[in-house]
């Protein structure tokens, strides 16, 4: 059975958007994206909500230029490669490929994908992974805290729902950034 998996780049007081629904402070230098690039190969299903959908559709196309650097080349491939379901009521198009609209997301579902799937999935965005937390689906939790703290804004983490969490890895990287890998116990 494939994974469900939650990664998120968060400052170090646990958000992923300051007041301001800023995250430009969160860009990962080249090392960060590397290993993020290596979590994502064996994902082949990301799982978003509409607003986190609209800003990583920009890889539709990013990445393509020979000139771009290579980290931000691999990141484009992988997820050009992956299937993209996001839930949305609005959204009535899509803007990239390998990409399908879900009115409501389903826990059931996303259990059969996991069920079916022969590649993890992963689930983008602090409220859907929300969702899918409180329903019992995320398997595991990766942060890519910053040393940043920005004071308020989006958690990475849903309020209200307590989480048992075991660490299975840490890594520091060179820019202050420390990359925790959980799995989510239950």
């Amino acid at each position: 059975m494939a994974r469900l998996i939650y990664s998120a780049i968060a400052s170090l007081d646990g958000y992923v958007e300051d007041e301001k629904d800023e995250f430009t402070w969160a860009a990962p230098d080249e090392e960060v994206h590397a290993a993020v690039n290596d979590l994502e190969r064996p994902i082949g299903t990301y799982l978003y909500g509409r607003r986190m959908y609209e800003t990583m559709a920009w890889w539709e196309t990013a990445g393509r230029d020979p000139d771009d650097a290579a980290v931000s080349r691999d990141f484009g491939e992988l997820w050009r490669a992956a299937e993209k379901v996001v839930y949305s009521r609005t959204l009535r198009a899509v803007t990239t490929g390998r990409t399908r609209v879900e009115q409501d997301f389903d826990p059931a579902s996303v259990r059969r994908m996991k069920a079916e799937s022969n590649r993890d999935l992963s689930v983008g965005g602090a409220e859907l992974a929300g969702r899918a937390l409180a329903a019992g689906l995320v398997d595991e939790v990766h942060l890519f805290l910053h040393p940043i703290s920005v004071g308020g804004g989006k958690p990475a983490l849903p309020r209200g729902i307590r989480l048992r969490l075991e660490l299975l890895a840490e890594r520091p990287f060179r820019s202050g950034v420390c990359h925790l890998r959980y799995r989510v116990r239950s």
